[in-house]
């Protein structure tokens, strides 16, 4: 059976508090407080820079024991070094503590820049050396630099799952059939990214899950959906469970705190509940 996650780009939100958060829920309890409400949650701040195994530990605790995190990759990977050379920054990635996170590790995502568009060989190198497993992850993580050591290395995995792997693009040029079966050959999702128009919208299937991502409907990261566009993400979503494709769904308008009950409505459009 296919399985349905819906759930938000990031919890720390200050506009957020007070708002969907409770009146004087403390800052250290919103992690909690979010994932008794949706099935998955992306982890953003790894994005911007290299986070600690104590934290993924410490957010693994604060869920359900059936909660799914997704993990953002690097910027450093993606926009500084534009996936070329990535082997070390890739190897510092896996061990800054994302596998301390267990049978809680989700998929994988990695966000392009607009700037980036397709080039077979340079995407090819990339997918290439990513690990498909959390053995693999593992093995890759030891050799990490010295800008990762003692407690800031995690090299280990408790178990042999599998890792997938998302991909976000924001250039015209991935549209191509040849970008299209470049990710299916090496099992990585295309993402479903709705960006109010700005960037391309590709709904192609390359794996056996989708990754949606929902920036907003008419205004990037600010605009809600209505209920017409709720309805027909729900559709789009419920096809693809249909085919048996898991599905991983994240709003990410969160300006104007409109992400976590957009992520709600969905949820009940789809008959999802937690715990």
């Amino acid at each position: 059976m296919a399985t349905i996650r819906v759930g938000i780009a990031g919890w720390t939100y200050a506009g957020w508090r007070g708002e969907f958060y409770p009146p004087g829920l403390v800052h250290r309890l919103e992690l909690a407080y979010a994932a008794q409400r949706f099935g998955s949650i992306e982890i953003n701040g790894s994005f911007y820079s290299l986070q600690r195994p104590s934290s993924y530990l410490a957010w693994r605790e604060q869920v359900p024991p059936e909660h799914v995190f997704a993990v953002k990759g690097g910027r450093f990977i993606t926009h500084m070094r534009r996936l070329a050379g990535v082997e070390t920054a890739l190897a510092n990635f896996f061990a800054s503590g994302m596998l301390a996170l267990g049978p809680a590790l989700g998929p994988v995502l990695w966000q392009l820049p607009p700037t980036l568009g397709f080039e077979a060989d340079r995407m090819r190198s990339f997918l290439e050396l990513l690990p498909r497993t959390t053995t693999a992850a593992a093995e890759l993580a030891t050799h990490h630099d010295d800008k990762l050591s003692g407690d800031r290395v995690w090299a280990k995995t408790d178990a042999d799952r599998p890792l997938r792997h998302a991909l976000e693009v924001r250039h015209d040029s991935f549209c191509s059939e040849e970008a299209v079966q470049l990710l299916a050959e090496h099992d990585v999702a295309l993402v479903v990214a709705d960006t109010a128009g700005r960037w391309p919208l590709l709904e192609r299937v390359t794996s056996d899950f989708v990754y949606v991502r929902l920036h907003g409907d008419k205004e990037l990261y600010v605009s809600g959906y209505s209920a017409e566009a709720l309805d027909s993400w729900a559709a789009r979503i419920r096809g693809w469970a249909d085919q048996g494709l898991d599905v991983f769904a994240y709003f990410d308008n969160d300006v104007k705190v409109r992400a976590p009950y957009d992520a709600l409505a969905l949820m009940d459009r789809l008959g999802l509940t937690v715990g």
